[in-house]
């Protein structure tokens, strides 16, 4: 692989894509936090004396969104009990995800990940001089595998998967994937398939472990407030029962909200908790339930009044996983529409009957294990409001359901521990002299 070519050809997509991107930053704000930080300006609140700088010894961990940071958030408190003479840091890519990163490893511990360009990312590894580098899931940028590489740092990538809708790509440029693959010394995938799939595209087969899915170990949250007011508040005015929607996706809403529509003849206290994936749909979404006359309050405006027939739209960021123990029954989106699905754990966790559309195949493991146990409900367009009305009509069926999911999750743990145990083959023994960080920052 020419690396010079992959830059030149990387400058040239953005450039021809700079009106987008500008859009985005202009109509719905993105992309605009952490700029100078994606450019390769090292925050200096990483060196701030208060943050904890017991060594040079640095392990950096990329999770790329929200998603890959709730994966990674126990394998990293676990590190940082086991390797207590290292610092973890941990990038992300998206605003969600640096958002709860911040919140869970604070702000001196986070940054955003810089884009793969040598002079954005030169600067990190300089100030960080990281011994371990994690990557979350499938984040192969041949740039900065190929920098970090060269400062002789140990490189990994945990949770790695491979999914039906990018191996086609990986497949076609495997020639220039496996040299790069190359620079990496150890693959913890979360199945054999996925194992397989890696090996297929390049990695060397002693570099390949199956560790399992590090989404099974991922714990519920503490409840925020608006929990325990919104189930007050259900159970005062007897509303319910309460469909929760999770990560919905554009042309899902409207299915959705029909199907709550005709729940509403057989239930007219029922209550419909609808949280949109992106949060520049949040307007979208308010404008679309008002076209359609149906009732509905914005969590961040909701101030206890009646939900009773109505909707709640979740205009907020990091409560959905803990809104789910409120559910009857919860729908998880980007799934009805082919957009590869999301993450059923989350409402399996509480128990919930979980129900999902056909499009799943960035989950196409975790869909398959919950089929094999009937622990989830798959639907499409015109099977979507029978199965929500039969599952709320039915109430032993709903509750084996929900807990038959939650057995699965059960059977599935362990992933962290066994990432963990890995991970410490690369980890030198020996402890090198403490620098400073600032010697670090201006190196």
């Amino acid at each position: 692989m020419s690396y010079f070519l992959y830059s030149l050809v990387l400058a040239l997509v953005i450039l021809l894509s700079l009106p987008y991107w500008l859009y985005q930053m202009l109509r719905h704000g993105k992309y605009r936090s952490g700029l100078l930080e994606r450019m390769g300006s090292v925050p200096r609140r990483l060196f701030d004396d208060r943050a904890p700088w017991p060594a040079a010894r640095v392990i950096w961990i990329h999770a790329v969104s929200l998603g890959e940071v709730l994966a990674v958030s126990g394998l990293v408190e676990q590190m940082r009990r086991t390797f207590p003479r290292h610092r973890v840091l941990l990038s992300t890519t998206t605003d969600t995800g640096q958002e709860l990163a911040r919140k869970r490893f604070g702000e001196a511990n986070v940054f955003y990940f810089p884009m793969d360009f040598a002079f954005a990312i030169r600067p990190y590894l300089r100030a960080l001089q990281p011994e371990l580098v994690v990557l979350a899931e499938t984040e192969f940028w041949p740039n900065f595998l190929r920098l970090a590489h060269a400062t002789g740092a140990r490189i990994a990538v945990v949770n790695a998967r491979i999914s039906d809708r990018s191996r086609p790509n990986y497949l076609r440029f495997r020639w220039a994937l496996r040299k790069m693959l190359k620079q990496v010394d150890l693959f913890l995938a979360q199945t054999a398939e996925d194992s397989t799939r890696l090996q297929s595209i390049g990695a060397e087969v002693g570099n390949v472990l199956v560790t399992g899915n590090l989404k099974f170990d991922v714990s519920l949250p503490t409840p925020p407030p608006i929990v325990d007011s919104l189930r007050r508040s259900l159970k005062a005015e007897g509303a319910g029962p309460v469909l929760v929607c999770g990560s919905t996706v554009e042309d899902e809403e409207p299915p959705l909200l029909k199907s709550f529509e005709n729940l509403r003849v057989a239930h007219p206290r029922a209550v419909m908790v609808l949280a949109p994936r992106h949060p520049e749909r949040f307007d979208q979404v308010a404008i679309l339930m008002r076209q359609l006359s149906i009732p509905f309050s914005r969590r961040s405006q909701w101030d206890g009044e009646s939900l009773a027939g109505g909707v709640l739209l979740v205009d907020s960021i990091g409560e959905l996983a803990a809104l789910y123990a409120l559910a009857d029954v919860a729908f998880v989106g980007g799934s009805l529409v082919p957009r590869g699905g999301h993450n059923i754990i989350e409402p399996a966790q509480h128990g919930v009957a979980v129900v999902t559309g056909n499009h799943t195949e960035n989950f196409r493991d975790i869909v398959a294990l919950f089929q094999s146990r009937d622990a989830v409900r798959i639907v499409g367009l015109s099977e979507l409001p029978l199965v929500l009305m039969q599952l709320l009509a039915d109430d032993a069926e709903r509750r084996a359901l929900g807990r038959r999911a939650k057995e699965t999750i059960r059977s599935q743990m362990g992933a962290t521990l066994r990432t963990l145990e890995a991970l410490k083959t690369l980890i030198a023994d020996s402890d090198p002299q403490p620098l400073s960080a600032q010697a670090a920052h201006n190196d």
